[in-house]
């Protein structure tokens, strides 16, 4: 892709408390691209999000977004050059129904962008029938589509996606990878994980590959899906 990078991280060092967790990660992200954030358990990759966030402090390296120098900034700061994160455990409030949900989060977005209840129920038609449902009233598949439509209603220019179809039911997970499907159509920009690493092969651009805190290997779909390697050494597939 020939765009600018939107999102730039160049020599990112973070942990917690005196143990740092990510050891110098560079990553760039443009716009339209779905890239693939790839790892066994413990490797890094919720850090590495939480950092990208502002949910967790540097302790070096640079972060830049939009063409501007953010390292530093807080997440709300963050947020409003145009993040949204659909987090590991969804993290819906229980108390607040769908459609509180949606209208609470909607932000009119950037370069005409217009996500807001109305789409995510197109997206998503079985939100559409659950909206006066409370948070705690919804299966689990329901509440990651929740997620999802609530990160889309600020009209992200990235959306992150952290465990995408974790202990969702099979149906559920074709449902929720049609969608993404459908967002990459449209030319969103995304970066995902998830396990199931033969459909991020199908979805995403490009995908990086974590190791104890070290980006141990990027490149396109097709040179992954060619190397089952890497597959067995470091994903445990």
């Amino acid at each position: 892709m020939s765009a600018a990078p939107w999102l730039r991280a160049s020599g990112l060092v973070a942990g917690y408390g005196s143990a740092s967790v990510l050891h110098g990660i560079d990553l760039e992200l443009r716009p339209g691209e779905v890239v693939g954030l790839l790892g066994r358990n413990g490797m890094g990759k919720t850090t590495l999000i939480r950092t990208l966030m502002g949910q967790l402090p540097l302790t070096a390296g640079r972060l830049h977004l939009a063409g501007q120098d953010v390292t530093g900034w807080p997440s709300h700061r963050i947020a409003r050059l145009g993040l949204a994160l659909v987090p590991e455990g969804r993290q819906v409030f229980p108390n607040l129904s769908v459609h509180e949900h949606l209208s609470a989060f909607e932000r009119a977005g950037a370069d005409g962008r217009a996500w807001n209840a109305a789409r995510v129920y197109e997206l998503f038609p079985r939100l559409a029938e659950r909206a006066r449902n409370l948070g705690n009233q919804l299966s689990g598949g329901e509440q990651q589509m929740l997620a999802i439509g609530r990160a889309l209603v600020t009209n992200p220019r990235l959306l992150i996606l952290d465990e995408l179809t974790e202990g969702l039911a099979p149906l559920v997970r074709e449902e929720i990878w049609r969608s993404l499907a459908l967002l990459r159509s449209q030319g969103q920009t995304i970066l995902v994980v998830d396990k199931y690493v033969q459909r991020l092969v199908a979805l995403a651009d490009r995908h990086l590959i974590l190791e104890k805190g070290r980006l141990a290997w990027q490149g396109d779909s097709a040179a992954l899906e060619a190397d089952r390697g890497l597959w067995h050494r470091y994903l445990g597939v």
